[in-house]
């Protein structure tokens, strides 16, 4: 007999999976109340209560969660494997020496995230028990926020925000509307209209709400702000009336009640399942370029440490073939050791001596990277030059792990509106059959002094031309989604004042609109207002027509359109659509193409944003036809984007087209010189828009993306068309490489100057069939090959026409293409996250299309000009001073560990430390932590006025040049020779029988002073010397915190010592360091072997970089010598100004010399 394990697999599926995905909707029961006989089953749901956690841990899963993920990091997994066997087998050195500096680590790292968790739960705490009014058996009863359940009827009264995601039901306003701000959801601050139920808006006291009987079903939760598929089911007689639901019917948890006294709304979504709450799972973690770099040296070091290990325990097994070298009468084995087998023994020795050498990986080294990488992003959000003044904000670091990889930038992909533009609209002109209208000035809203009147260009038009133009002035003031202000403050703002009345205000999420909407104001056309279905318009004649709004199509980045269907007064029914040129035209069957079009082509060359308007005339029939086209997709739960897409190609056609519009969108402050600095930093800029190819070609060549002598190569549809895809990319592709001759690919796709002469421009079409896999029966080969040749030959590249997966797309295809280059990709709007999330980094520009970008990127700033300072200043010093510490902490544990190694040849690979187990412990975590952190946060190699002026000093960090690996080579030679130095100058010092503490020849008693422990403190003393004297021959800017640092760290290790062996400390077992400092410093050849040793450590370094300076400098250090000399010339005018009345008058040279630098000085 076969058991059915259907329903357990249900079961288990429904409650035990992350997500509900046994069923793709939920139906929601409004007021808890069940369907009348005859509807639908009652199934009641389990849905989440309204608790938000935020919270990473709970009281008793803090300490084995948080060892988990601490634990599952190379490094600290590593030395828990050292400190384990340290503990199980008999080592050379104690456990402490890897269990401190380890739990150090563990401990300091769980302290900060365990407090950050704490304020977490403080948060999630204050919001949890924030207060809400809930409808009960028709009365308002409050609530505690988290008690809220999916279908509980809330009540919100102005300027409180939602607790939950709700679906409007009735409001405050007659017309069912209200209005909302979603700042802290997207960062929009206008405010945006929200539409109540048709059935269920005249619903506005408790008892009325109470009484409502229908359910609702949707959609289950997904992070989409912007999408929302659902229908209410409203029984009335028992009779079940369906109506659509949207986005425009969803009011969002964070959002805010504004200029709207009260609402009730139901609650659909709750908790953890509200769209602000699924926004706020992190996205994937990106890694840069350094900390890669660090895996791989990591492995290198391991690798090192493991050979080391073997070749001591093959030598010490070599050494111990002698029965007197192996088994010594003072050393004699016990039976049970005489008993293991060889190879157990073997491998404990080995084991012993990875404990012995395991220092050369720097587990220290992780955590001051995490401090230097979270303290150093404080210093782009304390940079006063990227503040702006307008907004009142200043740059933002969303992580602060990529801060380095802003140096290493090759690649920057910009959008176009808002980003290089300022997104804030003029209206400009508009042209109807040929005749152009210009208004004076209105500027995004605000209209100007003294524009009252109209200029008239061409011809006006006859009387069949007026009622033409009339009809384009209505049309762009019926086809638009832009709400009208009337009162006197805007949450407290005085607008639209004039002469001490209140006057329309007009607000929407798009400025283009509203720069329309005011142009149309200006000649002659005003929108009123849209009360009760009705759209009201205030003609010429100064009277007002009604149209009644039957249908929005609303606009969408795919179709580049929106449309409305309205009823005039007299009973005709129209469709009204405007958009890109792109999309209306090939919809057109009649109308003055050609003018419009050469009209519309002419603006999009002078850089103004273009749209066309037409519309269409609908009979009832037809009108019909479309209603039911669109309820049909609208009241559909599956596919409903699809379906209305479809409804929408359909109604939209057979168009009649009436003129175009233009408006400006200028250029953003130094946006010109930032993308000029970036093409002298080698950087390639990329602007990938959604405009036209005209107005955005306009927008490069102002912004000098493409220079006067750039030749334009085009990869466009039209050139397509003329001839086919294959033909024109191999075209191109010979051009570019023609003019490059012999240069290879890696030396054109190199940051240089000398790929600048070219500049492509592509649309999105082209794009797609580029990016199209190749088909096998054609031997066209891959396109993107060709495609990406191409582009590394040109310095600047134009992509137009662009869907925002498109961005993401190319930007991915740069990342994966052979050179696996650096990205960057900065814009201001939704239609820019993919791409941000896609490169390497992205900020955001804090602009008016929302805060989306600014809530998905690695960084925010205000204005693009900031990317300048960001990249060429921080991102320079950022990576400087994090390749000198990820260098110098490998250095410094080579010079710290090879003594030891060298140790074991003479002291016949018995394990023996030479170092002291508290200068073991301490020599990371105390003695030369500090000032490595200090220089890592501090450094400034060169004046950042220098980095602004010369951005080509960006070159020479590039690529990742400090962190490759013939300098990793020379820092570990360094070293390897450092130690030697140490290790054998140390040892023929002792070799010296001259050498005591009083100048006389050594005693029995004396002697034993002179041992072992001696050796190894005066060998832990040249090196902590040393390798800090190393950090301070690299450091160029120096500031009392460097001093203190410094020179406190070598202080430190100086009264340590003497503190550690001048006491008698009760709780060791043994006394090996009691007086040995005190001991060693006090002979004179110990004083001078310590100044030699580390004069002979350092000096081939000195040596090197003088002689490298000399003969193959770079740019930077050209520019470090020139400051140098010139910073002791002023110094000696200064100090000439000084003594001028004190000696007598300097020579005529001299003077002017000395001169000639207080003008340059001056």
């Amino acid at each position: 007999m076969g058991v059915d394990f259907s329903a357990l697999r249900t079961l288990i599926n429904r409650y035990c999976a992350g997500e509900e995905n046994w069923v793709d909707s939920r139906t929601v029961y409004i007021g808890h109340k069940e369907p009348p006989p005859g509807a639908d089953a009652f199934i009641q749901q389990r849905f989440p209560d309204n608790r938000v956690v935020s919270s990473k841990y709970t009281f008793w899963n803090f300490i084995p969660k948080n060892m988990f993920e601490q634990f599952r990091r190379v490094a600290n997994f590593y030395f828990l494997i050292i400190f384990l066997v340290q503990l199980i087998i008999d080592t050379p050195t104690s456990p402490v020496t890897s269990g401190l500096p380890l739990f150090f680590v563990i401990i300091v790292t769980a302290i900060k995230q365990g407090y950050e968790d704490w304020l977490r739960h403080k948060a999630d705490k204050a919001v949890n028990q924030c207060p809400v009014s809930v409808i009960q058996r028709g009365k308002k009863i409050k609530k505690e926020s988290f008690r809220i359940t999916v279908g509980d009827v809330v009540f919100v009264k102005e300027d409180e925000t939602f607790a939950c995601d709700l679906i409007l039901l009735s409001s405050s306003r007659d017309d069912g509307t209200c209005f909302v701000t979603t700042a802290s959801l997207d960062g929009e601050s206008s405010h945006k209209t929200y539409y109540a139920v048709q059935d269920t808006k005249a619903f506005r006291t408790e008892e009325e709400v109470d009484s409502i009987h229908a359910t609702i079903e949707c959609e289950q939760p997904q992070p989409d702000l912007y999408k929302f598929v659902g229908r209410i089911n409203i029984y009335m007689d028992n009779e079940a009336v369906a109506r659509p639901l949207g986005s425009e019917n969803v009011l969002l948890r964070g959002a805010t009640l504004k200029n709207t006294e009260f609402i009730y709304a139901v609650a659909i979504y709750t908790g953890m399942e509200t769209k602000m709450a699924l926004n706020y799972q992190s996205k994937s973690q990106k890694r840069s370029a350094v900390e890669k770099s660090m895996n791989s040296y990591l492995v290198v070091y391991l690798c090192i440490l493991i050979s080391k290990a073997l070749i001591n325990t093959v030598l010490k097994y070599i050494w111990q073939a002698d029965p007197n070298k192996d088994e010594p009468w003072y050393n004699e084995r016990t039976e049970a050791q005489r008993q293991r087998h060889i190879l157990i023994r073997a491998f404990t020795d080995f084991l012993a001596f990875m404990v012995l050498f395991n220092y050369i990986i720097p587990v220290s080294m992780y955590v001051t990277v995490e401090m230097q990488k979270f303290l150093g992003s404080y210093f782009i959000m304390w940079d006063d030059d990227m503040y702006d003044e307008e907004l009142g904000e200043g740059a933002v670091v969303n992580t602060s792990d990529l801060n380095e990889e802003l140096g290493q930038v090759e690649y920057v992909f910009t959008d176009k509106t808002g980003t290089l533009t300022e997104n804030n609209m003029e209206f400009i002109e508009c042209c109807v059959d040929g005749h152009v209208y210009v208004p004076d000035a209105i500027c995004n809203g605000q209209v100007l002094s003294g524009a009252a009147a109209m200029d008239m260009i061409d011809t006006s038009p006859g009387p069949g031309g007026r009622e033409r133009e009339e009809l384009f002035f209505r049309a762009l003031c019926l086809c638009h989604t832009v709400q009208v202000k009337e009162e006197e403050t805007v949450d407290g703002i005085k607008h639209g004042i004039h002469q001490g009345k209140s006057a329309s205000f007009y607000i929407s999420s798009s400025p283009d609109e509203v720069a329309l909407v005011e142009g149309m104001k200006k000649l002659g056309f005003t929108y009123l207002r849209l009360k009760d279905g009705q759209m009201e318009i205030l003609n010429r004649e100064d009277e007002i027509e009604r149209f009644e709004l039957l249908e929005v199509l609303s606009f969408d980045s795919v179709r580049r359109r929106m449309s409305v269907i309205v009823r005039a007064a007299s009973g005709d029914i129209f469709l009204f659509c405007k958009g890109a040129d792109s999309s209306i035209l090939p919809r057109v069957i009649s109308g003055k193409v050609d003018e419009v079009k050469a009209r519309v082509e002419h603006n999009a060359v002078e850089g103004l944003r273009t749209l066309c308007v037409a519309y269409r005339p609908l009979s009832p029939e037809q009108h019909q036809e479309v209603c039911r086209l669109l309820s049909g997709a609208k009241l559909a739960l599956q596919d409903r984007d699809k379906r209305l897409s479809e409804a929408y190609e359909l109604v939209e056609k057979d168009l009649i087209l009436l003129g175009a519009t233009a408006v400006e969108d200028r250029l953003q402050e130094q946006a010109a010189d930032t993308i000029e600095s970036l093409h002298k930093a080698g950087m390639k800029v990329w602007v990938l828009t959604g405009d036209k190819m005209e107005t955005a070609a306009a927008t490069c060549y102002a912004s000098r993306l493409f220079r006067r002598n750039t030749q334009i190569l085009e990869l466009t549809t039209k050139r397509v068309e003329e001839q086919n895809l294959h033909d024109v990319l191999f075209d191109l592709s010979r051009t570019v490489l023609r003019h490059h001759g012999s240069m290879t690919r890696d030396n054109c796709s190199s940051l240089s100057n000398d790929c600048t002469d070219y500049g492509l421009i592509i649309d999105g079409a082209t794009l797609s069939a580029v990016m199209r896999p190749p088909q096998e029966d054609l031997n066209s080969g891959s396109y993107k090959e060709i495609f990406l040749e191409i582009c590394r030959n040109c310095s600047a590249v134009l992509c137009c026409r662009m869907a925002p997966l498109q961005k993401a797309q190319i930007v991915k295809m740069i990342k994966a293409s052979k050179e696996h280059p650096i990205t960057l990709a900065i814009g201001d709007g939704a239609n820019d996250v993919s791409m941000i999330l896609e490169a390497h980094v992205g900020i955001g520009i804090m602009g008016k299309e929302g805060r989306q970008a600014v809530r998905n990127s690695d960084y925010a700033i205000p204005k693009f000009k900031h990317l300048k300072k960001m990249l060429l200043v921080h991102g320079h010093y950022y990576y400087i001073r994090i390749s000198e510490l990820v260098q110098y902490f490998f250095y410094k544990n080579v010079c710290f560990i090879f003594p030891q190694f060298l140790y074991q040849f003479f002291c016949g690979f018995s394990q023996q430390p030479l170092y002291d187990t508290a200068y073991l412990t301490l020599y990371n975590i105390s003695f030369t932590s500090l000032p490595i952190l200090v220089y890592s946060l501090m450094e400034q190699h060169i004046n950042m006025d220098i980095l602004k002026k010369d951005p080509s000093l960006y070159k020479d960090v590039a690529k990742n040049s400090l962190l490759r690996w013939p300098t990793f080579i020379y820092w570990t030679v360094l070293g390897v020779y450092n130690a030697i130095v140490m290790f054998f100058g140390t040892y023929f010092l002792f070799d010296n029988t001259t050498f005591t503490s009083n100048g006389q020849r050594m005693t029995t008693n004396t002697q034993m002073m002179f041992g072992n422990w001696t050796f190894g403190t005066l060998v832990f003393t040249v090196l902590v010397f040393t390798v800090t004297f190393k950090l301070v021959l690299d450091t160029h800017y120096w500031t009392w915190i460097n001093h203190f640092v410094i020179w406190g760290s070598l202080v430190f290790f100086v009264l340590f010592s003497l503190l550690w062996g001048g006491i008698i400390w009760p709780f060791l077992n043994y006394q090996r360091m009691y007086y040995v400092f005190m001991q060693m410093l006090s002979s004179g050849p110990a004083w001078l072997s310590i100044i030699l040793l580390i004069t002979a450590s350092l000096l081939p370094d000195v040596v090197k970089k003088v002689i490298w300076r000399a003969l193959w400098p770079t740019i930077t250090e050209r520019i470090q010598v020139n400051a140098g000399s010139f910073h002791v010339l002023a110094f000696l005018h200064r100090f000439r100004a000084m003594k001028r009345f004190e000696r007598a008058p300097a020579s005529p040279c001299s003077d002017s010399l000395l001169d000639g630098v207080a003008l340059t000085e001056a």
